[in-house]
């Protein structure tokens, strides 16, 4: 294989220099802030599997952009609202590449800096969806 211009560690410390990081303790305490939404980028079958930040709104990765977009046709007027809104992944790449591609767009958003893991790790709420039947 061809060596990668730039691989994905340099990409997600590229953009981890230019947006907004949340510690894990100071996301657990805006989670009662009700201006803060979590939206949550992982695969709905992490999602399922491990479960998910309390009234966190759920959006795949591969549609955020879309969905932030008023001009798209598939935006979703949750990320009209005047909200403060942190992007989290499993682990703190996906949404800190996705957040600086919301900056980009010119759409704020910050990330929670080591992912949900980390949420669940320093003790975080978590909710788990209902099995289903």
């Amino acid at each position: 294989m061809k060596p990668l211009k730039t691989g994905v560690a340099q990409m997600v410390a590229a953009a981890k220099a230019r947006i907004e990081e949340i510690d894990t303790p100071e996301a657990v305490a805006l989670l009662a802030d009700p201006k803060t939404l979590f939206v949550d980028l992982r695969d709905p079958r992490e999602r399922e599997r491990e479960g998910h930040i309390p009234g966190s709104f759920h959006c795949p990765r591969g549609m955020l952009e879309f969905w932030v977009d008023p001009e798209s046709p598939y935006f979703k007027p949750i990320f009209g609202e005047d909200r403060r809104f942190i992007l989290h992944c499993a682990g703190g790449w996906r949404s800190a590449l996705s957040a600086a591609t919301l900056q980009d767009m010119g759409f704020e958003a910050a990330h929670l800096k080591n992912g949900f893991g980390d949420w669940k790790k320093q003790g975080g709420p978590v909710e788990h969806p209902a099995k289903k039947t």
